[in-house]
């Protein structure tokens, strides 16, 4: 782990130093990732086991998951492995049914009344990964928050193995967030089914999930083309950052760094803290415990993107985390949540030594689909929000456009609108006109 002191660093320096990862070469990725999509578009199920030939190694008859392959993937998971993933379910759903999203509703002037109104997205699409490690977390934070906003429709795309099956434990998560339509197709091409549909495999409105550099630029192109479909975020490989003081613990602090290294070669791992001694005491650490661990090829590629950040102080490193933005901010110093109150940009944080990041990965109850790469600038992680649309309605009474109405015909015809204008001044005359005819006296219209 390269140690840096962040006092003697150019500003160039420091840009430097807080940099990603260099992804692989964006014009290589997007001529593929078009190729496959327009791929898919015209062939359907067809391109969709092409690719799974060429990229997964395995021939598929069906790509839906069909009931004998949920049922051997019950049976293929140990007691305490479906319990894990029951509490783990229990705890996000308990969070985000808290996310109080209420409908609004206020009368903004006399007679003006305003409202806002949730319904959720009729069709989502949520994309599992597999690479190097099923991720059957993954499920449980798309399907959950998918499921308590309603939506009607959820269809999910996980890849096959070699074998032509989905993950046991994907498959079982699935079945216990109650979506059961699950199909074998993984990478850009599943980005491409979910956003235009093929024989097999429903179109949807707006697609979710983390994924490579693939996925992510496959879900960004069909985002962009109005006949495709939304996405969630922007992301990239994962991210950690971790504030520490003298106080921490330098074994906590490497067991942290390396529990995000160890996703992708790509992945970042940062120490900022203000105590040489425990920078060292962390690098030092960081050899013991990646020896031991089994995916070294791994953490031999992403530990070297690994640095820890020597500062003057807690402020600087405050000011350093909310430059970097990280997915995954740990905050393990001797007062956390003094800090907190002062972190702007952060995907999620953890506060203290015993709240190791993996918890959020897995269990603890917030959502782990989270923005990378400095997106958390601008963006949140994934909530119910996300599964929802937001509709406003107005709803005026004659009083009420009586006296709100000059105001929109001032307003365009300075813009130059006069058909915006008529629209509104046409009803004030049929108001103005109907009150002419109104008796003096109640009852004695003629």
């Amino acid at each position: 782990m390269r140690i840096l002191e962040w006092s003697r660093l150019g500003e160039s320096e420091r840009r430097a130093a807080l940099e990603r990862p260099v992804q692989q070469a964006r014009g290589g990725i997007e001529s593929l990732v078009h190729e496959v999509i327009e791929a898919v578009r015209a062939r359907g199920d067809d391109a969709l086991r092409e690719y799974t030939r060429r990229f997964d190694g395995v021939e598929l008859p069906e790509l839906r998951v069909g009931a004998e392959e949920f049922a051997a993937a019950r049976r293929a998971l140990a007691a305490p492995e479906r319990a894990a993933l029951e509490r783990a379910i229990d705890n996000v759903e308990r969070f985000h049914r808290a996310h109080g999203l209420e409908a609004l509703s206020i009368e903004t002037s006399p007679g003006v009344r305003c409202e806002r109104l949730y319904r959720p997205i009729s069709a989502v699409g949520l994309y599992v990964p597999a690479g190097s490690a099923p991720l059957p977390s993954a499920v449980v934070m798309l399907a959950v928050p998918a499921r308590i906003a309603g939506c009607p429709q959820r269809v999910l795309c996980t890849p096959p193995d070699r074998s032509g099956r989905a993950h046991p434990a994907v498959l079982v998560a699935a079945e216990l967030c109650g979506v059961d339509q699950v199909f074998k197709v993984g990478g850009a091409q599943a980005i491409a089914a979910l956003a235009y549909g093929t024989q097999s495999i429903p179109k949807v409105d707006k697609v979710f999930g983390p994924g490579n550099a693939w996925v992510t630029a496959a879900k960004q192109t069909v985002a962009a083309d109005p006949l495709g479909a939304a996405c969630d975020m922007p992301a990239g490989p994962s991210e950690v950052m971790v504030l520490a003081d003298e106080t921490a613990r330098a074994d906590f602090v490497a067991a942290d760094l390396l529990a995000q290294a160890e996703h992708d070669p790509n992945a970042q791992a940062i120490l900022v803290t203000p105590s040489a001694a425990l920078a060292h005491s962390v690098d030092a650490a960081l050899v013991t415990q990646a020896a031991a661990l089994s995916r070294r090829a791994i953490l031999a590629k992403s530990l070297t993107a690994c640095r820890a950040l020597l500062v003057e102080d807690l402020d600087t490193a405050v000011a350093v985390a909310n430059a970097y933005a990280a997915e995954h901010l740990i905050l393990e110093v001797r007062e956390p949540r003094a800090l907190l109150r002062r972190i702007v940009n952060a995907g999620s944080v953890f506060l203290g030594a015993w709240s190791p990041e993996p918890m959020g990965d897995y269990c603890s109850g917030t959502n782990h689909v989270l923005p990378t790469y400095g997106y958390a600038r601008a963006y949140s992680g994934l909530g119910v929000a996300d599964f929802l649309k937001r509709i406003t309605v107005q709803e005026l009474t004659p009083a009420g456009l009586r006296a709100l109405g000059p105001t929109a015909v001032t307003l365009a015809r300075l813009e130059g609108l006069d058909a915006h204008a008529a629209a509104v001044t046409c009803r004030l005359q049929a108001l103005e006109a109907d009150s002419a005819l109104e008796p003096a006296v109640p009852g004695a219209r003629a």
